[in-house]
């Protein structure tokens, strides 16, 4: 399948009741409501797919942009390529899932959370954590540089709260891939988040919650699965 087709495939599969639902959580135009799953039936088809993942996010259509990332080649996106989605990343399913997901499973995923934490633009601050949060879920320990983690943990305890609305989001969610991946740093990451308390994330509207980070460690603790890695991170 060509760009062109998807997106004939994708505007098919488009239902008002899903766009009002992206609509409410800050989807931008344009858009033409498409469900995951129904994306997935092209992920079928397609399976990875470089060129075209680079086509369908340069359409600027926000449910091809997420399907771009999930037939993204993670070996063969460049860091130039990833750059430039988190820069023109449409929103924040685009910003913190798709972007995150496919740098993390390339060879650039450290290094780019490691910068885009730093950006004034919150939009690729919240892409930073994201990312380095799917970092931890798929790299082995001893791959990870474990000794800065847990000072990024200490980072996160003191700016959190003023931090950016999205950000804050994307912080809290990376003390929780702390906590639940890296079994050395379960501990430093409950305290962390019994430091942090409560985190308040303006949410569109919608009736999405913040996950209490504390609470959601200590029930993949309960559940034996604290260490255990992903293969993936999109999904």
């Amino acid at each position: 399948m060509n760009c062109k087709e998807v997106l004939r495939e994708l505007e098919k599969m488009g239902t008002a009741q899903t766009r009002k639902t992206w609509a409410n959580h800050g989807a931008k135009e344009p858009f033409f409501g498409v469900k995951i799953g129904d994306m997935k039936i092209i992920q079928k088809k397609v399976k990875k797919d470089y060129e075209l993942s680079l086509q369908l996010y340069d359409s600027g259509n926000s449910d091809a942009m997420y399907l771009a990332g999930l037939i993204a080649d993670e070996k063969r996106i460049t860091k130039e390529d990833l750059q430039r989605w988190a820069e023109n990343a449409s929103w924040h399913m685009v910003s913190e899932f798709t972007v995150p997901w496919i740098a993390a499973e390339s060879f650039y995923g450290w290094i780019l959370g490691m910068e885009w934490i730093d950006s004034p633009d919150p939009k690729i601050a919240s892409c930073g954590w994201a990312t380095l949060a799917s970092v931890v879920s798929l790299k082995p320990d001893a791959e990870l540089n474990i000794q800065l983690l847990d000072k990024i943990l200490n980072r996160v305890a003191k700016n959190i709260h003023s931090a950016p609305n999205r950000v804050r989001y994307t912080m809290n969610g990376f003390v929780i891939a702390v906590g639940s991946y890296i079994e050395s740093l379960t501990d430093k990451a409950i305290a962390t988040a019994e430091k942090i308390g409560n985190v308040e994330v303006e949410m569109g509207g919608t009736c999405c919650k913040v996950p209490t980070a504390k609470e959601y460690i200590l029930k993949v603790k309960a559940a034996g699965k604290i260490g255990k890695k992903r293969k993936e991170a999109r999904c």
